[in-house]
């Protein structure tokens, strides 16, 4: 596998606004459109109605001047030029008659109501077919007109108007598209750009991504990036500082123990034989357990949180790894300054046991024989301290900010070590959110305390 994605399989977030934008977009159009088409409906037939008022007031006004000219009002109108007249064009029929009912003219289409009705609007039925029809009276009531249109031609033309109204959205929709599609992908390139930006990424470039120009929406994506490029950086800094470590530190006592070996192989001598041998398993247990140290640091280094966080009782803590380390040295005296009231935290019990062993360790190892060392819990204001005291020789205080560095084990130390414990220690006290302190005591010793504080 090269680790490829199909991309026929994975949704595309450019497609996918793409196909949700569009379709917002023509919901809105076919509610606009037909809003659109709804209201221009409605206004044609308003206009409609208008064009019939103004002309029933115009021809009953020149009925009202005299009645002479109505009888060839039909044919005059007929022998009118200068129109193109369409098929099924929209036309007005009329009648004008006397107030009592009497028709002096009347068109060949006009429906037969009786113009005594109701003056106005209103709609009738003839024959079948259904027309809008408006009844006016003269001012001194001698003469009517009605109007009338055919409700089916009617309702054609507003359709027709309407429609043209409408229609222009049809060739803008394709238009609009095409501008989504521009926009959306315009306004993804900087994802595009990230995308381009991540891939140039290898174990040799880490460097954080710039987010300068970078969406809001998308910065906390390109934060978390950050984060882990950050992570990974740091593993792999430790692991190849693990590595150098190891090649440069294990040369020492691996060399050692091949020159003993060899004196024990080339030497004839069986006690001389004897204790090359054992200086050679001592220098075997010093790899060995600078080993098992540099690899408590590696699984430390790239933790981000404590594994397996549960709440612990520093007092039992406490006296069991000081058990153990009575047990182990039995010829130093180790006392005990705790509170009678159980002390705890959140942690996890198995680092803090190393990092209690460690001091502990230490404290031993510096210390001559039949020294006298303390392990205290103590809570002061709003710190609880957990330490460890010796009345060894202590450290010369120029050296303390280094004691910390990994490797380094002073100009002065002869004792056997690795030169990590201080370092594991701080590293765990890091990781419970304590801090680790070295100081020389008054009056002689060294003393180093993990203080947690509120």
């Amino acid at each position: 596998m090269d680790g490829s994605l199909d991309s026929g399989r994975v949704p595309s977030l450019r497609w996918r606004l793409l196909i949700l934008v569009s379709i917002a977009s023509l919901l809105i159009m076919v509610l606009a459109s037909a809003f659109s088409y709804r209201r221009a409906r409605h206004e044609v037939q308003e206009l409609m109605d208008g064009q019939m008022a103004k002309t029933a007031q115009l021809m009953l006004a020149q009925v009202m001047l005299g009645e002479e000219h109505l009888a060839d009002l039909t044919a005059h109108i007929a022998g009118i030029r200068g129109l193109n007249v369409r098929k099924n064009q929209l036309t007005l029929e009329y009648q004008i008659g006397k107030a009592d009912g009497v028709v002096l003219a009347r068109s060949a289409q006009a429906p037969s109501t009786p113009l005594s009705s109701a003056l106005g609007f209103s709609t009738i039925s003839e024959k079948g077919e259904s027309w809008r029809s408006l009844i006016l009276e003269a001012s001194d009531g001698s003469h009517r007109i009605q109007i009338a249109e055919s409700i089916p031609k009617r309702d054609k033309e507003a359709l027709e108007i309407a429609a043209k109204t409408v229609q222009p959205m049809l060739f803008i929709f394709p238009l609009l598209l095409l501008a989504i599609y521009v926009s959306v992908r315009r306004g993804l390139k900087p994802i595009d750009d990230l995308a381009s930006d991540v891939a140039t990424r290898s174990s040799d470039n880490l460097t954080p991504l710039a987010a300068r120009e970078i969406p809001r929406e998308v910065q906390p994506l390109v934060a978390a990036i950050n984060r882990v490029l950050f992570r990974l950086g740091y593993s792999l800094e430790s692991e190849r500082r693990f590595t150098a470590d190891a090649a440069h530190e294990l040369r020492t006592p691996l060399a050692a123990a091949r020159i003993q070996a060899q004196v024990a192989l080339l030497s004839p001598d069986a006690e001389r034989r004897n204790h090359a041998l054992a200086q050679m398993l001592s220098g075997l247990d010093r790899a060995a357990r600078l080993v098992e140290q540099m690899l408590r640091l590696a699984r430390l280094d790239p933790l981000a949180q404590l594994p397996q966080r549960q709440s612990i009782n520093l007092v039992e803590l406490v006296q069991r790894v000081a058990a153990g380390a009575q047990d182990a040295a039995p010829h130093t005296r180790i006392d005990l300054d705790l509170p009678e009231c159980a002390q705890s935290i959140d942690g996890n019990a198995d680092l803090l046991e190393v990092a209690l062993r460690n001091l502990l360790d230490n404290a031993i190892r510096y210390s001559p024989d039949e020294s006298e060392v303390t392990v205290f819990l103590h809570s002061a204001g709003d710190a609880l301290v957990l330490g460890v005291s010796d009345n060894g020789p202590g450290v010369d205080p120029e050296e303390l900010p280094r004691l910390m560095e990994r490797f380094y084990r002073g100009a002065s130390v002869t004792a056997e070590g690795s030169g990590l414990g201080l370092t594991i220690v701080s590293r765990i006290a890091e990781l419970h959110g304590a801090t680790l302190e070295l100081d020389n005591r008054v009056g002689g010793g060294f003393e180093a305390r993990l203080c947690w504080r509120a």
